[in-house]
């Protein structure tokens, strides 16, 4: 990447100043980082070890777990780091990587999730067709072309920002380095930057959101003309963990780009990216283990023989 800028590094403001704060923060973050690779990488083990969860619910709740392991290793290493150091330095490389690639996992779980949503139509509406649409190649296709459209979506946003300049103040007001917060010290013109942004915002984001939104709408229809109450709560329960996740993410990640808007105070908008990005990949894995029976049952499985083997 080339760049003209005087600046060799920034400077990450992250939550706070107050050093007796940033140790609580510190602690706070890293039981956070902590049960967020458990957790996810708890499902990946289980989806992989248990041949029932080889289907494709369990293929993308597992690339799901994946993403959200690397989207937290992305942005909590670096922050415990400043956090514990109270060096709060990134170089101007470090600073680039860490935007890609929180661009590139994010977007892919965007796409990711309406994906899932198209597998829970398929099975609940076209239940007799549904090993045959939602194949082995299908899922992979799916899969691969979610990568392939955020690495477009990313390199875009990564290559536009790194020929801006930056000449100072340094300082990211934020707690990683994302693009918004990094436009708002660039001595460039970034008008046309912000307007790139938005569009790939309402691409990646609202676009998938859509039809998120449009696949519910004919699920619970369908599930509504159901005659058995019983095979009504079945349906509905093989939605609620992927349903509750696509609410979190969408409703923190929105709020989150909203800062991008003119007049924004990042101050008043940290807590929201705090959740899109650090707090909803923790939840996710206790999202699908509660509210998902096979998973539950093949966790219980799992302790229950590693308990038997413990005795002899």
């Amino acid at each position: 990447m080339t760049n003209y800028s005087t600046v060799s590094e920034f400077i990450i403001l992250g939550l706070s100043d107050v050093e007796e704060l940033m140790r609580w923060l510190f602690l706070v973050f890293l039981l956070v980082y902590l049960s967020t690779v458990l957790g996810n990488t708890l499902i990946i083990a289980v989806i992989l070890s248990e041949s029932s969860l080889h289907t494709p619910m369990y293929f993308f709740l597992g690339n799901l777990s994946f993403l959200d392991v690397s989207c937290s290793s992305i942005i909590l290493p670096k922050m415990l780091s400043n956090l514990f150091s109270g060096r709060k330095t990134i170089s101007f490389v470090g600073c680039f990587l860490q935007m890609f690639f929180f661009q590139l996992l994010a977007g892919t779980e965007c796409f990711l999730l309406a994906v899932m949503a198209y597998d829970r139509y398929v099975a609940i509406c076209k239940p007799l067709n549904y090993s045959l649409i939602m194949n082995q190649k299908v899922c992979l296709a799916l899969l691969v072309f979610s990568w392939f459209l955020s690495f477009l979506n990313s390199t875009i946003h990564t290559v536009a920002a790194s020929q801006l300049t930056f000449c100072g103040p340094n300082g990211i007001n934020h707690f990683f380095c994302d693009v918004p917060p990094l436009y708002k010290i660039s001595c460039s013109d970034t008008s046309l930057n912000e307007k790139a942004l938005l569009t790939a915002g309402m691409f990646v984001g609202v676009g998938p959101c859509l039809f998120i939104t449009l696949s519910y709408i004919i699920i619970i229809s369908a599930i509504l003309k159901i005659s058995s109450t019983e095979k009504r709560i079945k349906a509905f329960s093989t939605c609620a963990s992927h349903l509750t996740v696509v609410v979190l993410f969408y409703g923190t990640g929105t709020f989150s780009y909203i800062r991008s808007l003119p007049g924004f105070s990042f101050d008043k908008g940290k807590v929201i990216p705090l959740l899109y990005s650090t707090i909803t990949p923790m939840l996710n894995p206790l999202i699908y283990s509660l509210r998902n029976r096979e998973v539950k049952g093949v966790l219980r499985r799992a302790l229950w023989r590693k308990g038997n083997s413990g005795l002899h």
